[in-house]
């Protein structure tokens, strides 16, 4: 059914501007009756951050920025969803165009510019789904014009306590000016030692909601070392590696499109971003688990990911260009690979692969 449902709809996406498609996507999933996926082979079941997810695969923020759809993207077979980035004050983001194909490469580049309709709007829709279950997440974001963009990531903890899942602090987006400063060691440090004290406070009413970090691929091994180092220290629950990348590979092949601003994803990512999963593992020594994003668009793909040190990967970019029957190919390539190995569990091979990894030169 949803094979079907892929190959009508992709063609006709691929006709329409990136961010026309999106908007026709998500209008789309809120409105055409979807079927539900079969129920998940609880050998994929994964736990992390004190949560149970059904399978490891999630759709990664940035699609469902406003909480319009996260019912919908579950119902497709996501293990768990991450709305967002949102921001305390709706932001009209970057202007048109910012959203960009690079067909030849399988890949993306984005300027979005955290536009999201504002924590007000995006509250109002997560509490309506409440009792309905399943993981949904609250990516977080600073408005572009803050005064203090600590405060802001604060005020969205305390508000969205109470509907999150998770928390994912994005302090890696390349599109608002300044952002990434917050992965320097001495801002981590305040930033997360405010947003943890927030959600230690709405615990008593909320109960523990898991706090993760999510970085860019483009740090430095030292400032790699700097993050773990207040990540740990500050007693996080995860992280998330990673966002999209300033980096253009000289192995794109759309030149013209590379000139574009912004962040790159989909496949051109997926060696850095692999890297930095088996980077951020061996340094975090087992104490938290990592989310896996950047380029994933097949089952050996996500293996890789997993193999690096990620417990759960998402997805996003590849969807574009494979659809939504892509989440049920992975997880078929996941669940043939534990029993082709006798394996019960993808827990067993996490991080199997990170020594060897760290040793490789560093990929361009």
């Amino acid at each position: 059914m949803i094979g079907a449902f892929d190959s009508l709809t992709l063609p006709l996406l691929r006709r329409l501007d990136p961010e026309s498609a999106h908007r026709l996507a998500i209008a789309g999933l809120r409105s055409l009756p979807l079927p539900r996926t079969r129920p998940d082979d609880l050998k994929l079941a994964t736990q992390a951050f004190g949560l149970d997810f059904p399978n490891p695969i999630g759709m990664a923020a940035g699609f469902d920025k406003n909480a319009e759809v996260p019912d919908a993207l579950l119902r497709l077979g996501f293990g768990f969803v991450e709305i967002g980035s949102v921001t305390p004050k709706p932001q009209g983001g970057n202007p048109r165009p910012r959203l960009f194909r690079l067909e030849e490469d399988s890949a993306i580049i984005n300027r979005m510019g955290f536009n999201n309709d504002g924590a007000e709007v995006v509250l109002r829709r997560l509490r309506s789904r409440a009792g309905r279950g399943g993981i949904v997440g609250v990516n977080v974001g600073a408005n572009k014009d803050s005064a203090d963009r600590t405060a802001d990531y604060v005020k969205l903890i305390e508000a969205f306590a109470p509907v999150a899942s998770y928390f994912t602090i994005n302090v890696s987006s390349p599109n608002t000016p300044g952002l990434r400063n917050l992965q320097q060691a001495s801002a981590l440090d305040e930033l997360l030692a405010r947003v943890i004290d927030a959600r230690n406070r709405a615990k008593q009413d909320a109960g523990p909601v898991p706090l993760l970090l999510k970085i860019a691929p483009d740090l430095t091994l030292q400032e790699l070392d700097d993050v773990v180092h207040v990540a740990l220290a500050r007693g996080i629950d995860g992280m998330i590696v990673s966002n999209t990348t300033l980096a253009r590979p000289p192995s794109l092949r759309d030149r013209g499109g590379a000139l574009e601003q912004g962040g790159l994803s989909g496949r051109p990512l997926l060696r850095l971003s692999t890297r930095m999963v088996a980077e951020t593992f061996v340094r975090a020594e087992g104490r938290f688990p990592l989310i896996g994003v950047g380029g994933i668009d097949s089952g050996g793909a996500a293996l890789m990911k997993i193999r690096a040190g990620a417990t759960l990967i998402q997805l996003y970019s590849s969807l574009v260009y494979r659809g939504l029957g892509l989440v049920e190919s992975i997880k078929a390539d996941l669940l043939s690979t534990l029993r082709r190995t006798g394996r019960d569990s993808l827990s067993e091979i996490v991080g199997a692969d990170a020594a060897t990894i760290t040793a490789e030169d560093w990929p361009v």
